[in-house]
């Protein structure tokens, strides 16, 4: 990704950031996390699928009972991390119109807790305080094409520049 692409991608994601402040009443610092999360959703759902197909490839298959299921521990031997489904978000996107998007984000994040001792009590899990169309909305636009194929250093740009914009805006 260019660098003029990659400035527009963090203006839209800064601009969907705008939205979710301007419509939860919430301070810069309260904002930024759950958009962080779902940051982290993302690039978290990216390696999951990349690894995925690697891993499938890999399987053996046996005469009679076909390709055994793909586990956690093919994930971990990849160093990648294993999401159960109602993490992914592909997932999350398809959620149904009447679906309450904020507990289901908020379980996905649990789920991925409950998966990883390490993250216990780390991922953001209050995106039921946001309302279901902008939820939806930010889930829309983290999901665009350029985030699908996005990788380990274009998240990291992007996390880094919400960090830096989140400072800015807790300093004034």
């Amino acid at each position: 990704m260019q660098g003029k692409q990659l400035r527009k991608l963090e203006a839209e994601l800064w601009r969907a950031a705008d939205q979710l402040r301007a419509n939860s009443k919430l301070t810069a610092s309260e904002y930024s996390m759950p958009v962080l999360g779902l940051i982290f959703l993302r690039h978290a759902y990216n390696r999951f699928q990349k690894v995925k197909i690697e891993v499938e490839k890999d399987l053996p298959v046996h005469p009679q009972r076909g390709r055994r299921l793909v586990t956690k521990k093919d994930f971990e031997e990849r160093n990648a991390m294993f999401l159960p489904e109602k993490s992914q978000f592909d997932y999350l996107v398809a959620l149904p119109e009447s679906a309450d998007t904020g507990e289901a984000i908020d379980n996905a994040m649990k789920l991925i807790e409950d998966e990883y001792d390490n993250l216990k009590g780390v991922l953001p899990k209050n995106f039921s305080i946001f309302s279901k169309d902008l939820l939806r909305e930010l889930l829309r636009i983290f999901n665009k094409e350029v985030l699908q194929k996005a990788e380990g250093d274009l998240f990291g740009k992007i996390y880094e520049y919400f960090l830096n914009k989140k400072r800015k805006a807790i300093k004034y």
